[in-house]
């Protein structure tokens, strides 16, 4: 499942992947203790991840769970990245990369390393 993220969908996401599935009103809480939202906008935010498909809501309590793993965000996160900055060229988002600073044996190594793996 490729789902786009917001920033402040991202903000309900993290405390889903770390506390797994809880009532909208202890997300509220706890995104009220961290970035000082408001119970209204956090309930804004969970409704809109449950349109996307982000997050099941259950009743009675409003029970929510994650539906799509960090994993999953991150890869389309990624990929949107590639396609957009770089044509979809994995290899120039690579040379980019590597072009900012000179490796040292050790990080040309551990690339190597890592290519390997995957193929």
């Amino acid at each position: 499942m490729s789902v786009k993220l917001f920033e402040s969908e991202l903000k309900v996401m993290e405390v889903l992947w770390k506390e797994g599935e809880l009532a909208a009103k202890e997300i509220a809480q706890r995104l009220k203790e961290q970035v000082s939202w408001s119970k209204t906008t956090t309930y804004t935010v969970l409704k809109k991840c449950v349109e996307k498909g982000a997050v099941r809501r259950t009743d009675p309590g409003f029970l929510c769970s994650p539906l799509i793993s960090r994993e999953e965000v991150q890869k389309a996160a990624t990929e949107d990245f590639i396609d957009r900055m770089y044509g979809g060229s994995k290899d120039w988002l690579i040379a980019s990369l590597l072009g900012r600073e000179e490796l040292t044996p050790d990080d040309v190594a551990r690339l190597k390393k890592i290519a390997e793996e995957m193929k």
